[in-house]
């Protein structure tokens, strides 16, 4: 990858679940050379998690992991023998950052926190990405996506007036936001260190980053004492805005009018034009106390009509309309395909597997894909022969020892 942004950047990645391989994969894409340490003997959650290629469970064949983890290498490491440590050293001398996101204390054990780090290399740049960061009394909680997602506040946001709060659909929320400040973070470090020569610790807490997600909530509890009240779909600011069941099995359509102009056009683009100067929903306010009804007079249109059908002619009439799409439509999406999101490479043991790719197009730069996913310790010869500068007895030797699992 002769344009590629970091080409001569090396990663040491000692990472657990999303959060990490979602971070390394906005550096992996770009030409960084990544090495994720990892073990058979504590596989790493996503590898462990289904679904797998033709529902067959193993190490090598879950979707969940396999999606985000091209460009990638694996190094397999036992890091509780003293060889494994060794070799682990070795890696992070060789490294220019090294990346972590187990609990604090995890790499201390090992003897590999910061400081230990900066004795092996002095301008070593640490991202450790916790749950809630390296110090105050949340620091040694486990970071769990539900839990943290819970802490962060997120599910009282979410559901009906006369319900409880619901949590997130997906688990591991926060590990795909994280990644976005901690990629942020990471390249200013680096700048910082080429203009200085010195690096640094980066201490990123997920718990803090969700909380961007919800400032409007904050600022509102901080400076008029309200909590948010759960209203399923609706908002104060609009009405309708829903979304609508449309023609065929589970499909739908979101409708969201921001004010009166949108409305009438909704009206008129449904053929009932009239229907904007009913009492009952000609203003704003009205159609916030009938909003039962309004959203029953929008679904015996929708109903009948395909979700795309409805997109299509309410946005023509320039009204805010967009179809809910399942995972087979957004694995088929044009849009999408048309960006090359997706991409397919052949994988040793699963054969043709689709891969995320960048959401980023940088026009001189642009992210490649140059290795599908590995499988566990798939570069072990190649990382310790070639990158550390073992030789093949040397390598032979670590294998024989169990090392290497």
């Amino acid at each position: 990858m002769e344009k590629a942004v970091f080409k001569d950047l090396k990663i040491a990645a000692f990472s657990w679940a999303m959060v990490g391989p979602l971070t390394l994969k906005y550096f992996a894409d770009y030409g960084a050379t990544v090495v994720r340490v990892e073990t058979s003997l504590r596989p790493c959650v996503t590898r462990t998690s289904a679904p797998y290629k033709d529902n067959i469970a193993g190490l090598n064949r879950s979707g969940y992991f396999n999606h985000f983890s091209a460009n990638m290498m694996s190094l397999s490491l036992n890091m509780n023998s003293p060889l494994g440590l060794g070799v682990a050293r070795e890696l992070i001398s060789w490294a220019d950052v090294v990346m972590e996101n187990f609990t604090p204390g995890v790499m201390d054990k090992w003897g590999l926190g910061y400081e230990a780090l900066t004795r092996i290399k002095p301008d070593i740049i640490m991202v450790r990405q916790n749950g809630f960061g390296m110090e105050g009394p949340y620091k040694n909680l486990a970071a769990f996506g539900m839990i943290l997602a819970a802490i962060a506040g997120i599910p009282q946001y979410i559901g009906w007036p006369d319900r409880g709060p619901l949590p997130v659909g997906v688990g591991a929320y926060t590990d795909s936001i994280s990644p976005r400040f901690a990629s942020a973070a990471l390249i200013a470090a680096l700048d910082y260190r080429d203009r200085t020569g010195k690096g640094q610790l980066i201490d990123m807490a997920q718990f803090e980053t969700a909380l961007y997600f919800l400032l409007p909530g904050l600022l509102d509890a901080a400076v008029n004492g309200r909590e948010p009240v759960r209203n399923g779909n609706a908002v104060v600011f609009a009405a309708p805005h829903n979304v609508y069941p449309c023609q065929g099995t589970e499909r739908w359509c979101t409708i969201a009018a921001a004010n009166d102009s949108q409305w009438a056009a909704l009206c008129k683009a449904i053929g009932n034009p009239e229907l904007a100067s009913d009492q009952r929903f000609d203003t704003l306010q009205h159609r916030k106390e009938n909003e039962k009804a309004l959203d029953a007079r929008i679904q015996e249109w929708t109903i009948g009509r395909t979700p795309e059908d409805v997109m299509s002619v309410l946005q023509a009439a320039g009204v805010p309309a967009g179809v809910v799409e399942n995972s087979a439509d957004l694995f088929e999406d044009p849009q999408l395909r048309a960006r090359g999101l997706f991409w397919p490479m052949d994988h040793s043991e699963i054969g043709s597997f689709t891969h995320l790719g960048s959401s980023m197009v940088l026009s001189e730069t642009p992210a490649q894909a140059s290795k599908p996913s590995p499988c566990l310790g798939e570069d072990n010869e190649y990382v310790l022969t070639k990158i550390l500068g073992k030789t093949d007895e040397e390598f032979v030797e670590l294998l024989a020892a169990g090392v290497l699992d």
